[in-house]
């Protein structure tokens, strides 16, 4: 997995602070509490992903299902209005890295697993900007 993805969502779970990934290394981290945090992490498989419906939320209330499909696409739907809009993802490194296309808008994440529950978390870019904090839960049958 990426560090500096991990060290992004760390301070963003254990600090409530959202920092940008090029502001990353310049943060004080303890190295004894990242890796305590770190436990509570797992790698995503492709097999977790893959035909497989997850709900995503943002701090701004947005709530969206992501329908992962086996050949790398994905469509996205508002909750309630069911208004689609598609992208892809791809599982490197154990994070699943997801691109989503609405309009000119272009929307980037990497989902880091949670090992204790089936609730999941990214950092969000909007058109290169840092944008929101993520969670996503897959939803199992």
């Amino acid at each position: 997995m990426s560090l500096k993805t991990l060290k992004q969502l760390y301070w963003r779970e254990c600090k409530e602070q959202l920092v940008d990934l090029h502001e990353v290394e310049d943060l004080d981290i303890d190295s004894a509490d990242l890796e305590q945090w770190q436990r509570c992490k797992r790698a995503i498989s492709e097999s977790d992903v893959s035909n497989s419906d997850w709900i995503k939320t943002c701090t701004g209330g947005y709530i969206t299902e992501v329908c992962f499909h086996s050949d790398g696409t994905l469509e996205e739907f508002r909750l309630f209005d069911r208004f689609a809009t598609k992208g892809c993802w791809k599982v490197e490194d154990g994070l699943l890295n997801v691109d989503i296309y609405k309009g000119e808008n272009h929307y980037h994440f990497s989902v880091v697993g949670n090992g204790e529950i089936n609730i999941h978390s990214a950092v969000e870019y909007k058109n290169g900007e840092l944008h929101s904090y993520l969670k996503l839960a897959q939803v199992k049958a």
